[in-house]
């Protein structure tokens, strides 16, 4: 009988991927079946290590060091180690219970007529639950899925502080970029001054040609200590990340590095498997739902084999002669009859709790979706950008030259000048922050995807 019970109460296993997918998501959710993106190379695959695509041993540094010394990391890892014993903790039901006791008192009268006593004892006691239900078994199981979602978790947080590094650090050198080309600016700017000076004592300029010049000095410096407090933001944003002092002496890369190589087509479509927050979202939901399981067990009589041996004796000398042995062999039954519906209470907790974690794995799915899909399309529509910019940059360049010319030889008017530099200027400043928006936009692409590309 108990073993056709046991095999009749078997614990019902969580939904799988697919299984979970569906529930999670409302029904007119179409989800393409190749989950792909066209590109114009030959077809790759999602992998690790995508930090190498970048060809940036330094940037790989800074990321180890992050990696080693990042206090979220840490965080994360003592929430796996809790985990583990709470899994630990959640299937040592499973096993028999041992415990060992002992006792040793004496007594003595108070006049010489009172007999002394001494005893003592020593025993071995084994209980061991039946768990005819199930409830035990879901439970372990429960705990095992919650450790193996915050091993997932781990990882997305190591990937997610990989990225946030990478990406800060390309900012750090983006911004040093920045200060640099606010230097340049500004010694163009003086450059003028210095001619509108000359031309102005020799009578060509008026002083509002003078003016015009000062003012455009004066924008270069306010414009450079711009650039130098953002360089330092970015610089103590970074430094906390590795763990260090905030004391902003990170200067960057020397250049942003090139754009990583184009996207393979061919994107696998196990992403809802590969990200690692979604698997231990999906690890989550397997949780919640063992532990209805272990809920409704709960409600069910419990059994339990109880066993025990020991000795005792009146003299120490007795007991280490075993001269008082016993032994004993029970069953306990328990059942709740009445709870005030504290049972049924704990199961309906844990079917909103399964609920609550289906719609949360819901969003996720489709924000990761999403992020994929944004990231594809961001990469082709930056990379059309970039060359456009380029293109201004030359272009304005040359504007630039043939309006000095002409107004060294008094064909133009100072102004100008003054609005084709500006133009210059910021074309320049706009082509190095679209550099660095690439090479962000591929480290988001690459969390998004959960790993890099291989060809």
């Amino acid at each position: 009988m108990l073993t056709m019970a046991l095999s009749a109460c078997a614990v019902q296993q969580p939904p799988t991927v697919a299984e979970t997918v569906a529930d999670a998501l409302p029904e007119s959710t179409a989800i393409p079946l190749d989950f792909q993106a066209a590109a114009d190379t030959a077809t790759g695959e999602v992998v690790g290590g995508w930090l190498k695509s970048f060809g940036d041993p330094e940037l790989e540094g800074i990321v180890a060091e992050a990696i080693q010394n990042n206090l979220n990391i840490r965080a994360a890892a003592a929430r796996v180690d809790a985990a583990a014993g709470f899994a630990t903790q959640a299937g040592a039901e499973l096993a028999p219970a041992v415990a060992a006791g002992g006792k040793a008192s004496s007594q003595e009268g108070f006049t010489s007529s009172d007999p002394s006593v001494t005893s003592s004892g020593v025993s071995l006691n084994i209980s061991w639950e039946l768990d005819i239900w199930g409830r035990v078994r879901a439970q372990a199981q429960a705990g095992d899925a919650a450790f193996e979602a915050s091993q997932h978790q781990l990882e997305w947080t190591y990937q997610s502080i990989a990225a946030q590094t990478a990406k800060v650090w390309f900012l750090v050198t983006e911004a040093s970029l920045q200060l640099e080309l606010a230097r340049e600016a500004l010694a163009l700017f003086q450059r003028t001054l210095e001619v509108v000076q000359a031309k102005y004592e020799a009578g060509q300029l008026t002083s509002r040609d003078v003016a015009l010049a000062r003012a455009n000095v004066a924008s270069g410096e306010v414009t450079i200590r711009q650039a130098r407090a953002a360089k330092q933001q970015a610089s103590r944003a970074l430094e906390v990340l590795l763990g260090r002092y905030p004391a902003a002496t990170i200067d960057g890369a020397k250049d942003l590095v090139a754009t990583p190589p184009p996207i393979p087509v061919g994107i696998p479509s196990d992403l809802l498997e590969r990200r690692p927050d979604l698997r231990a979202a999906e690890r989550a939901i397997a949780a919640e739902f063992l532990q209805i399981e272990t809920a409704r067990a709960a409600r069910l009589p419990r059994i339990s084999l109880t066993a025990g041996a020991g000795t005792s004796s009146s003299e120490l000398s007795d007991v280490l002669a075993l001269s008082s042995n016993f032994w004993n062999v029970g069953t306990n039954f328990a059942a709740p009859i009445f709870t005030g519906g504290a049972l049924a209470a704990q199961v309906d907790i844990q079917e909103a709790n399964l609920q609550e974690a289906l719609a949360n794995y819901g969003n996720l799915a489709l924000r990761a979706f999403s992020e994929v899909e944004q990231g594809l399309s961001n990469e082709t529509l930056l990379n059309e950008q970039e060359d456009f910019l380029r293109e201004v940059v030359d272009e304005s360049s040359e504007a630039l030259r043939v309006v000095t010319a002409q107004f060294d030889v008094g064909r133009v008017d100072l102004l100008f000048v003054l609005q084709q530099q500006a133009q210059v200027v910021s074309a320049r400043v706009n082509l190095i922050s679209l550099r660095d928006q690439r090479l962000q936009q591929r480290v988001d692409l690459h969390l998004a995807l959960g790993g890099g590309f291989e060809e």
